[in-house]
């Protein structure tokens, strides 16, 4: 989708103009993936317009490639953005009704051709919640995965502004799941979207118990994943994360971070992190470390892209302090 964000802490309806860039989960996830190295594709529908030439042209330039991209419909979806500031949260507001991506027909996309010779297949929660036609499509696309032995990513990333055409999200994303490999869950995630639901002193001991329950209800699931963010403020977060896998629950190093510039896409920089570890046959706690470290480094870069290379990422995780690079 095309992101357009008020400048620096201007509000939305303040702002005379906006910055352009084009993003979207599963893009930004595909992006920090390119970074890392790892040979990735985006599967997708997009105008064609100059719109749609611009966002693919936009793939192409950070190495994501575009050749299973579908040009179909009128219109690219579109999110508006306004940071966050000391107590005052960040704010999105979404319009993709009518979008490419909307009004695909579920068998547009030929996903044995796209998945031939893929490992991993990455979708999230926003996209089934877009509209139906796109749930149809994303379904179709975990159980061609299953079929060709590919595995599958899913995070849950629950939108309530953009379920609309349901009454719950509940039946479509449990449905969903059951061909899922690795889940990245927070607490409404489980809640809202999988109906798991439960109580704890801390996130760390919910998450711990909402894991375990899904893996139950789940038996596919070989991973569970979740990042623990403490909020102090817009602008200062306490930032981890958590893997639950069949051998148990393991969490990573914690790291405060006092100037927060960009929150928005620290999940999917977290998510790429942990798909590369994965991918590369990384031991889980190493994995998981590269996953918190490359989210963490994401809340100092503006936008949603995880504009790092891998070693950024893996000199934060060796690094006792951070030292200007020469």
């Amino acid at each position: 989708m095309l992101r357009l964000s008020a400048p620096g802490c201007e509000r939305l309806l303040q702002t005379p103009s906006f910055d352009a860039e084009f993003c979207g989960a599963e893009a930004n996830v595909a992006v920090g993936l390119a970074h890392f190295g790892v040979k990735v594709d985006m599967v997708t529908a997009l105008p064609e317009n100059t719109i749609g030439d611009a966002a693919v042209n936009a793939l192409r330039g950070f190495g994501v490639g575009t050749e299973h991209i579908i040009r179909c419909g009128d219109r690219l979806g579109i999110c508006f953005v306004e940071a966050g500031a000391g107590y005052r949260p960040a704010r999105v507001l979404y319009d993709r009704a009518g979008s490419s991506l909307a009004e695909v027909p579920a068998g547009a996309f030929d996903w044995p051709r796209a998945l031939e010779g893929a490992d991993w297949l990455h979708i999230t929660g926003i996209t089934p919640a877009v509209s139906r036609k796109a749930a149809d499509a994303t379904l179709k696309a975990v159980q061609a995965a299953r079929e060709l032995g590919v595995k599958v990513s899913c995070d849950a990333n629950y939108r309530s502004t953009l379920w609309r055409y349901c009454e719950s999200p509940i039946p479509i994303m449990t449905e969903i799941v059951k061909g899922v490999t690795l889940l990245s869950a927070g607490a409404d995630d489980f809640e809202q979207m999988l109906g798991l639901a439960g109580q704890a002193d801390d996130y760390v001991s919910l998450f711990e118990a909402l894991s375990a329950e899904a893996m139950d209800t789940f038996p596919n699931l070989q991973y569970v994943a979740g990042t623990v963010r403490d909020v102090r403020s817009a602008s200062s977060n306490g930032w981890s994360g958590v893997l639950r896998s069949r051998a148990g629950v393991l969490r990573a190093k914690r790291y405060e971070i006092d100037h927060i510039v960009e929150r928005i896409g620290t999940g999917d920089a977290f998510t790429a992190g942990l798909l590369y570890g994965l991918v590369n046959g990384k031991a889980n706690q190493e994995a998981l470390e590269l996953a918190v470290a490359a989210g963490c480094l994401k809340h100092s870069i503006p936008r949603d892209l995880a504009r790092m290379t891998l070693d950024e990422v893996e000199g934060l995780v060796s690094a006792s302090s951070v030292r200007v690079r020469r």
